[in-house]
């Protein structure tokens, strides 16, 4: 990958790191509730799904997602309905504790990082329609999927550190119920919002 290549690439996936979307919100409602160390669980569990997509972008899913439209919109279908559980959970699902009592296991978090990145079809947008332009087939994929995972990896846990620890100065300074409620409110909404118009960029794209 050639140097102002990655340099456009890097601002690319920068701006989609700082961007509010699914991972976000769910880092964001975890730090506000578990407090930032916590929200580093699902933070990292949503960088190792990164890496699941990236594999698959060299591998070239986007040349499948082409052959095989209908399985793909299934599987955007199924991430809508997971992030929308997901979603439920946020807004309605654990009372909103500020003293910030024991968090769940780390693990549970980790996975729902993972669970949520893997089904985000903004995920889908990022890695299987933009990324794969990135890669020169004419040279060895493997290092240009390293550098990516690298780059991707770094931009990720930079903007969801951020919202973290944003999210847990908030949560301190505003020791309010009835904020932090519609605040996760919120944060579900704007998940699904999200996630939703991916789908819709990928269709209207596709024409699907």
């Amino acid at each position: 990958m050639e140097f102002w290549i990655w340099v456009n690439f890097t601002l690319l996936f920068l701006a989609g790191g700082l961007t509010p979307g699914p991972a976000v919100m769910l880092v964001t409602t975890a730090s506000i509730r578990y407090g930032f160390w916590a929200s580093m669980a699902p933070a990292v569990g949503v960088c190792v799904a990164n890496l699941a997509w990236i594999a698959l972008a060299a591998s070239g899913v986007a040349v499948l997602a082409k052959a095989f439209p209908q399985a793909f919109m299934a599987f955007k279908a199924a991430g809508i309905a997971f992030i929308v559980w997901l979603a439920w959970k946020t807004a309605f699902g654990a009372p909103v504790d500020l003293l910030r009592r024991e968090p769940p296991p780390r693990r549970k978090l980790f996975v729902h990082g993972i669970g949520l990145q893997l089904a985000n079809p903004n995920a889908l947008v990022y890695f299987g329609g933009l990324l794969p332009t990135y890669f020169n087939p004419e040279h060895d994929l493997i290092p240009q999927a390293l550098i990516s995972m690298l780059t991707v990896t770094a931009c990720e846990m930079f903007g969801l550190v951020i919202y973290a620890a944003g999210s847990d100065a908030l949560a301190r300074r505003f020791q309010s119920q009835a904020f932090a409620h519609w605040f996760f409110r919120i944060a579900a909404l704007a998940m699904v919002v999200s996630a939703s118009f991916a789908v819709y960029l990928t269709w209207a794209a596709t024409g699907r």
